[in-house]
């Protein structure tokens, strides 16, 4: 048999002939409706194939010897700058008391004025103006008993307030308002702390942490190591000429862990119609919590889970891989975890809050008489961190593959012909019953 001959046996779309083939009005509306559905369903799969999805994923963490950022903006309307100082400190022993680097203090006018900015630095009581400049070559101011602090600008000297400010702290002595200190009398420290003391205070910018359980705290007064214990001088705080007294009322403006998610992510995906871009919504954001008790503490208790934001096609690799992990300090606040590719390592977080008097009783006045605190404590603002196990990869992907998509194109097509081709059937044979039923009453 010829090989042509054995393809014909094959063949399972069998022909008519033209002659046998009966063309209607309604198969032609049924054929250019089904071609304007079949058009649509094939633009819908492209729509559906082109569609950027985002797919969880939660795995272990096993980061070893990371550190992460935390960005945090702050108001404080009843305390002046020159009062508040932020501490970070964590389980594996490493204290940074006093940070400054990559964070700046706000000088705020009184609540009664507008709380304006006046002046958007850090309050500078010690300014180079008042400094020992002046002064003989040959000065050395004492210490007070103290020793001379490392950052005194005269090795083995206090020439200045701030440096007989450092020395006290070194040996965990308290400094008040520097009264009988001849450099502080010289630099008119208490004068120039008291015509600042109704202004309020915002403290914000960056800082750097081992990714480790911990806490930062903004607190009164300069804080020093006593034996084991972490304390704050508390006089100038406490001993005040302002009616009513300076209290830790605040307003967190901003408070996250790790650079923010894209504005491009945001835009794309929405903030409400996606659960992900919900999670990366900070919890403590627009906080108000006020006070008119000095001895008053407030403690956030944030669970802090590490998030990874992998962009389509890109493999993930992250500015913090490229430089190390272990040096990751080269890279500027602001630029921690973000990668070339546009991956980025961040956190997201939830919290629960508790606030006391330290003056201790029971939330009598809260309707909970069942409900004490103890007594005792630094005023101010803590928040107490603790890093999840685990961590979540959102990875960006195709919501089908290109096979899908042309599977989906040949399902539409042969779906809505099959379907076309039935109603057309079913068309023509009632109109052909009809026509017949006619004839025979005729």
């Amino acid at each position: 048999m010829p090989a042509k001959s054995r393809f014909v046996r094959l063949d399972a779309f069998t022909k008519t002939v033209e002659d046998a083939r009966v063309r209607t009005t309604s198969g032609g509306i049924v054929t250019i409706t089904s071609l304007l559905i079949v058009l649509y369903l094939i633009w819908g799969e492209w729509a559906d194939y082109r569609r950027i999805v985002v797919q969880p994923e939660l795995i272990v963490d096993k980061g070893r010897g990371e550190r992460m950022e935390i960005h945090l903006n702050i108001s404080f309307p009843r305390i002046p700058c020159e009062l508040l100082s932020l501490d970070v400190m964590d389980v594996s022993g490493e204290i940074q008391t006093g940070v400054m680097h990559g964070v700046s203090k706000v000088r705020l006018s009184p609540a009664s004025e507008g709380g304006g900015v006046i002046d958007v630095k850090a309050l500078d009581l010690h300014s180079t103006d008042d400094a020992a400049t002046h002064l003989d070559p040959s000065y050395c101011g004492v210490c007070y008993g103290a020793p001379a602090p490392a950052t005194a600008k005269k090795a083995g000297c206090c020439n200045t307030c701030e440096d007989v400010r450092d020395a006290y702290a070194s040996v965990s002595w308290a400094f008040g308002r520097g009264e009988n200190v001849e450099q502080c009398e010289r630099e008119h420290y208490s004068e120039l702390l008291d015509s600042q003391r109704h202004e309020g205070c915002r403290i914000e910018g960056g800082i750097r942490v081992n990714k480790v359980v911990g806490n930062f705290h903004v607190a009164p007064g300069r804080s020093f190591s006593n034996g084991q214990m972490h304390v704050h001088d508390l006089n100038n705080y406490l001993e005040t000429p302002v009616p009513g007294g300076h209290t830790f009322t605040h307003e967190i403006h901003h408070l996250r862990f790790g650079p923010q998610l894209p504005d491009d992510a945001v835009a794309k995906y929405g903030t409400k119609s996606v659960a992900w871009t919900n999670h990366h919504l900070n919890p403590l954001d627009n906080t108000k919590q006020a006070t008119d008790e000095a001895k008053y503490n407030y403690m956030y208790f944030v669970k802090v889970v590490s998030t990874s934001f992998i962009p389509l096609g890109t493999e993930g690799k992250s500015l913090i891989n490229s430089v190390g992990r272990t040096i990751p300090d080269f890279v500027p606040i602001g630029a921690h975890g973000l990668g070339e590719d546009g991956s980025m390592e961040t956190h997201q977080y939830s919290v629960t809050s508790h606030k006391r008097s330290l003056m201790g009783g029971s939330d009598a006045d809260e309707g909970h008489k069942e409900r004490l605190h103890a007594s005792g404590g630094i005023p101010g603002v803590f928040f107490s961190y603790d890093i999840s196990p685990m961590k979540v990869i959102n990875r960006e992907e195709r919501a089908k593959t290109f096979t899908g998509f042309l599977t989906g194109v040949f399902a539409v097509v042969g779906g809505t012909l099959t379907v076309a081709a039935a109603i057309d059937r079913g068309v023509y044979e009632g109109a052909t019953r009809i026509r017949k039923m006619k004839q025979h009453t005729q």
